[in-house]
């Protein structure tokens, strides 16, 4: 059964991993093999409680498709009622240098508030306004990759990845800014220094206004609407973290909560301004258009996890690599290259299952301490896993929702990033790794 259960996974992730070359969605391989693999283990393994089981895994999936349903909505709420075009028209630069650097910036924090899939489309389709070059444009975009994937490591919101660890308290997410954000700002610092001496200082050529992004167009109209719902959706992302640490409810809840709110503005702001149905202002039809195949991935890969988890691989795995390498960097590591071939978001499901937190009674009775001490609540293994998962998946422009985007955008070619972009996710990857060594050696003396 071990065997089967291993062979269908890895057959499942190799189509999805390349979902480019088959053209498959990726979310139907998903959902076909969570099916398989619980019906494999439901044959072979006679278990009495796997009802039971598979009602807790999907319970503990349902709970981060939910809170995506609502923060993509959100997100989609801002773009269609123009609220981005507030960031695009107001970056100003002196020249292409000042521009990248720049850019990067902005792509690194506005990742941390929405997603790194949806900076990297924003900033991407912003760039056709500003370069007419198309290999400039793939090195600017390959840039804001690593910034919005590094953007997302740091922010209990700002990646699928950390939003796994932070609703299932692994991590939390003050300890998770303080301890990752000098990290993440370093993994995107190093490559910036690296790449800038291929961009010539010239001056920006004057905006093209012809290029409009695809959505609701209300901006050009009411700038003032536009700005509204683009600081009340922003506030209603961040308030989901205060709303945990005032309630200590799942963050599900405050999502749906923002949801809700922001749903009652939208139909009086609809109403007051006499905004027809064509304009797509109510989040009832904005939530039409959300991506869905995203969030059947997700329900797909989460419980084929959880079908590993439950037939003791993932546990037998843990155990390995804790007797082979005995290291939070080396078993990080590993993971951190990993995610930039196949998806981050399995990779951390399972470490979650393989390597369960602990708490201060079994760190002291354990027989190495120091060890088991780095998987207490913000422990070192958790923030090194956030870290890795996220700004890993760079190494490879498939790596990543963001890297995948972008080369859908730009057509960028997978050798032409392999052989200008990999070495400078690399160098960022490590330097903020040795980063986290260093601050953990020195508090720790």
């Amino acid at each position: 059964m071990i065997a089967a259960l291993i062979a269908i996974f890895v057959v499942g992730y190799i189509f999805i991993a390349c979902e480019h070359v088959f053209s498959i969605n990726k979310a139907s391989v998903a959902i076909i093999m969570c099916g398989i693999l619980w019906a494999v283990y439901s044959l072979c393994a006679h278990d009495m409680l796997i009802s039971e089981d598979m009602v807790e895994a999907l319970g503990d999936t349902c709970e981060i498709v939910v809170f995506l349903i609502g923060a993509m909505t959100i997100v989609e709420l801002i773009d269609k009622y123009g609220g981005f075009r507030f960031i695009v028209d107001n970056i100003k630069a002196g020249n292409k240098r000042g521009l990248m650097w720049m850019l990067s910036f902005i792509a690194f924090f506005l990742s941390a508030v929405l997603d790194n899939m949806t900076t990297t489309i924003i900033m991407v389709m912003m760039l056709r306004k500003l370069l007419a070059d198309q290999k400039e444009r793939w090195l600017f975009a390959c840039i804001i990759v690593l910034s919005a994937n590094a953007g997302g490591a740091w922010s209990p919101i700002g990646d699928i990845t950390t939003i796994m660890l932070w609703m299932k308290n692994y991590v939390t997410s003050v300890d998770l800014i303080v301890n990752l954000i000098l990290p993440s700002i370093i993994s995107v610092v190093v490559p910036l220094i690296m790449v800038t001496p291929m961009i010539k200082p010239e001056p920006l050529a004057p905006v093209d206004n012809l290029e409009q992004r695809t959505g609701f167009d209300l901006y050009t109209h009411n700038r003032k609407l536009s700005f509204v719902i683009l600081v009340c959706g922003v506030l209603g992302l961040l308030f989901v973290p205060v709303f945990k640490a005032l309630t200590h409810l799942a963050p599900y809840i405050g999502i749906l909560f923002s949801l809700g709110v922001l749903w009652v503005l939208t139909e009086i702001l609809v109403r007051k301004h006499s905004l027809d149905d064509k304009m797509l202002g109510r989040i009832s039809q904005i939530i039409k258009h959300i991506d869905m195949d995203t969030i059947i991935f997700f329900l797909g890969i989460l419980m084929s996890v959880a079908a590993l988890g439950q037939a003791g691989i993932l546990t037998s795995l843990a155990n390995w690599l804790n007797i082979t390498f005995h290291n939070p960097y080396m078993i990080n590591g590993i993971i951190g290259i990993l995610s930039s071939i196949v998806d981050n978001v399995p990779l951390v499901a399972a470490c979650m299952d393989m390597y369960p937190v602990v708490d201060q009674t079994v760190v002291e009775a354990s027989l190495d301490p120091v060890y088991t001490s780095y998987f207490l609540q913000d422990g070192l293994f958790w923030h090194l896993l956030t870290f890795c998962a996220g700004v890993g998946g760079s190494m490879l422009i498939i790596g990543s929702a963001a890297g995948v985007v972008a080369m859908g955008i730009e057509k960028i070619p997978f050798g032409w990033y392999l052989k200008r972009i990999t070495l400078l996710a690399l160098s960022g990857y490590l330097a903020g790794m040795a980063f986290i060594w260093l601050e953990t050696f020195f508090l720790e003396i």
